[in-house]
């Protein structure tokens, strides 16, 4: 084709297929040529940019937005990490997304750094989670919050973001396919990895890290902070391990994830500025994947190109949101607890999605005023709350991590349950009061699920049914803190040289847009470096 030629071409295009039209390049192809009116042997490759399932007013479609090759594409994930050149060295607290991306970005500029987690490797935590659910055994330091790859790693992989202001989620993307990921995800409208590949491509990430100079240390959990300098003054040179080793660098990245309560703890007797920070805390529900598929594809359900069906609801009552959340068709519920007291739940699910159940996050927004009038006071007053509704629901489990359930419509009539359903999570339910669990807090949170549920019911016919139960809790949506950055250095209000990143720190909500927090972090650590080896 002639350049002339290819500038009269549109820069993209967008198709309709519906279900029972070829998907294949050959069938692309020549639907493009159609609507171009051009032969098809005159157009150049063509590239599948952006692809969506619209199952909406029961015409089931799929939109594909297409380009066209010129030649120009630069690799993935470009650039690639370097070896490490730089005398400088950067501490990095967590390897979950927000960590680990920080020191990709860090070494893609010959920065090195020696990223700590209190968890272990990929491999050997498996052996944790496996306690968690065969024996309801809580590893403080190893388990779905804790780990290589943090909570995201065995909790699905959903890439869905819309912090495109963030940064380049494209980026985050291409790194991902570069060590491993499928490249659906490059066009997928909703990408997910899914809980048995994430792993492997965060071995990868680590391995090409490594291979450059950068270090980690894993069943290395931080106690304090080594801080040189008095008043405002002070400043961060490094951090200080429960085995009593010291690790010094130029700045410490904190990237622990939301659940690292402790962390929190230390911020707060060191002085850092925090402040309590609106999130959400619920239960998941769980139905039958095969009832939601007929909820949303009529009579489409079945359909062989018909991937399980999800959903997404919201509504307010009385000024309060309650909203579906992380929502994972043909997944499982898994405990996420962190301390052996508490019980905590999480939605997973494996790339194939085939699991016969379908779960999501059913919850209610909370703002700090909330805790404030149930007396969860100061910035860690969300923390609290968290806390004692863990607790209430691991007592009406009745231990080994046994969940507190209810049928969603005895929920709603505020009966418990004689009997529950089949459920995909392991270690077991028992029908318990559930409502007493969620209001344990000292905040009604029963009455808005069951008023939001009654809502959901009329929304999707079927949805409130006996077949579908209630799983106690849902608290880790988000971090309950914030962890106050100056707006222009990125640095910890109240502490020098300490850069807070991703959902610990209170400026993300999901593996990509912790991913680009800690790409920010990482440029902000490099400009501060370049600054003090001009000032030395």
């Amino acid at each position: 084709m002639t350049s002339a030629a290819r500038a009269r071409l549109p820069k993209e295009l967008e198709l309709e297929l519906g279900l029972d039209d070829a998907d294949d390049p050959a069938a692309l192809r020549e639907l493009v040529a159609r609507r171009l009116r051009r032969p098809a042997s005159e157009l150049p490759e063509i590239v599948l940019r952006r692809r969506s399932l619209d199952a909406r007013r029961g015409a089931i479609r799929f939109h594909l937005l297409v380009g066209f090759a010129d030649g120009t594409e630069a690799p993935l994930g470009a650039p690639e990490p370097c070896p490490v050149t730089s005398a400088r060295r950067v501490v990095i607290v967590g390897d979950g997304p927000a960590g680990l991306f920080c020191a990709y970005e860090l070494a893609r500029h010959g920065v090195g750094s020696i990223v700590v987690d209190r968890g272990k490797n990929v491999q050997p935590r498996r052996h944790d989670l496996k306690g968690l659910h065969r024996r309801g055994e809580v590893n403080p330091d190893s388990n779905y919050c804790f780990g290589e790859g943090g909570a995201g790693t065995y909790s699905d992989g959903k890439l869905y973001t819309r912090s495109h202001k963030r940064g380049n989620v494209r980026d985050v993307l291409e790194i991902l396919v570069r060590n491993g990921a499928p490249e659906a995800v490059l066009v997928e409208a909703r990408p997910h990895i899914g809980s048995n590949r994430l792993p492997k491509v965060i071995t990868a990430m680590r391995e090409r890290l490594e291979a450059v100079g950068v270090e980690f240390r894993f069943g290395a959990r931080v106690v304090d902070f080594a801080i040189e300098g008095t008043g405002s003054e002070r400043r961060v040179v490094g951090v200080c391990l429960a085995s009593g080793a010291e690790i010094l660098g130029d700045a410490v990245v904190l990237a622990t994830g939301h659940s690292a309560r402790d962390v929190f703890e230390l911020l707060a007797r060191r002085g850092v500025a925090l402040e309590p920070k609106p999130f959400a805390l619920g239960v998941r529900i769980e139905h039958p994947q095969p009832l939601i598929n007929r909820i949303q594809y009529g009579e489409h359900a079945g359909h062989p190109r018909l991937p399980n069906a999800a959903y997404r609801l919201a509504c307010e009552v009385h000024g309060r949101g309650v909203f579906s959340f992380c929502m994972c068709p043909g997944g499982w519920i898994v405990p996420a607890s962190t301390e052996p007291s508490e019980l905590v739940v999480n939605g997973m699910s494996l790339a194939r999605r085939d699991s016969p159940f379908a779960n999501s996050g059913f919850v209610v927004a909370l703002d700090p005023s909330d805790f404030e009038r149930a007396g969860h006071r100061g910035p860690l007053g969300g923390v609290e709350l968290q806390r004692a509704i863990e607790r209430a629901a691991f007592t009406a489990g009745g231990g080994a991590l046994r969940a507190p359930a209810v049928r969603a419509t005895d929920f709603v009539r505020g009966v418990l349950s004689a009997t529950l359903p089949d459920t995909s999570y392991i270690p077991g339910l028992r029908s318990a009061d559930l409502a007493a669990v969620l209001n344990a807090g000292g905040i009604d949170l029963a009455s808005p699920l069951a008023e939001a549920l009654r809502a959901f019911g009329r929304r999707m016919r079927g949805y409130l049914t006996e077949e579908a139960v209630l799983v106690g809790v849902e608290s880790r949506t988000s971090a309950p803190v914030r962890i106050l950055r100056d707006e222009r250095t990125l640095e910890a209000r109240g502490l020098a040289g300490l850069y807070p990143a991703g959902e610990g720190a209170g400026y993300a909500g999901g593996i990509v847009s912790a991913a680009l927090d800690g790409m920010r972090i990482a440029r902000a650590v490099l400009q501060a470096v370049a600054s003090s080896s001009k000032q030395g």
